[in-house]
């Protein structure tokens, strides 16, 4: 049986997830994304599991897609087999929509290289931790390509359009602390996969809903007015006031006591 490209465990109320293909430094195959997948759903369908990690086996963290998996032979129809539309379309989008999508926070412990659409999928988590050593490379301008996996949106977001325009047109490497500096990520850490599952730990006590509810506010921020961002403030927080962890955290803030939060 050939090794698994996406490793999977629980820890506790943690999940983590590596990407496992370190001689192609975790870039990604078809089959690759269809393992993720997999995963993430293990993930949710255990109501014990309230934050994920996600990190790369050995020395990079995900050089992007696989081009071994792009049909270059020469011959007729050559452009329509080299085509990236398709794999974006199947399994580049889904992957990053199911990260912005599932029912916990997430942690990128970037251990090395985020590359292509690597440093996208490190951007769409939550939360990202770089190891001392990583980097980012906007990989796509070097092969006449366009950031993809959501990174075109994300580094402009993250970044501002000055330094993402630089970054994407040059393709130039982005060091983790200068990375830390600039916004993209949250830290840099010598042992960033122990301090990411510190930091999913330390979420996956805290009132889970609420966590999702406050990445949405704030990633769909930029597309509002203030005023209707005002009117979805209002609505998110009348639909969080009817679950459990709002009563509890109200109840032991009033009665000086620590809340005992089940993510519901």
């Amino acid at each position: 049986m050939p090794e698994a490209t996406v490793l999977y465990e629980e820890r506790g109320a943690v999940a983590l997830v590596t990407l496992n293909r370190p001689d192609a430094l975790n870039s990604f195959t078809r089959q690759m994304h269809r393992d993720l997948w997999t995963a993430l759903d293990r993930a949710e369908a255990n109501p014990v599991v309230r934050a994920l990690v996600i990190t790369g086996a050995g020395r990079g963290f995900c050089a992007g897609a696989d081009l071994a998996e792009f049909d270059f032979e020469p011959g007729p129809d050559l452009v329509q087999r080299a085509d990236p539309g398709p794999v974006i379309e199947q399994a580049f989008n889904p992957t990053a929509r199911r990260l912005q999508g599932l029912r916990m926070p997430t942690i990128a412990a970037v251990n090395g290289v985020a590359a292509g659409a690597g440093a996208s999928l490190a951007m769409c988590c939550d939360i990202a931790i770089a190891a001392t050593g990583a980097s980012f490379i906007q990989a796509f301008s070097k092969i006449g390509l366009v950031p993809d996996a959501g990174g075109s949106w994300l580094l402009v977001e993250r970044l501002g359009l000055a330094r993402a325009m630089a970054l994407a047109m040059t393709g130039d490497k982005l060091p983790a602390t200068q990375a830390r500096e600039w916004g993209m990520i949250w830290d840099v850490s010598d042992d960033c996969v122990a301090a990411s599952l510190a930091m999913a730990t330390k979420l996956a006590v805290m009132p889970t809903r609420a966590l999702v509810a406050t990445r949405a506010l704030l990633r769909d921020a930029g597309t509002r007015t203030l005023s209707q961002q005002l009117d979805v403030e209002r609505d998110t927080q009348s639909a969080l006031g009817k679950t459990h962890d709002y009563i509890e955290g109200v109840m032991a803030f009033r009665e000086k006591r620590p809340a005992q939060f089940k993510g519901e």
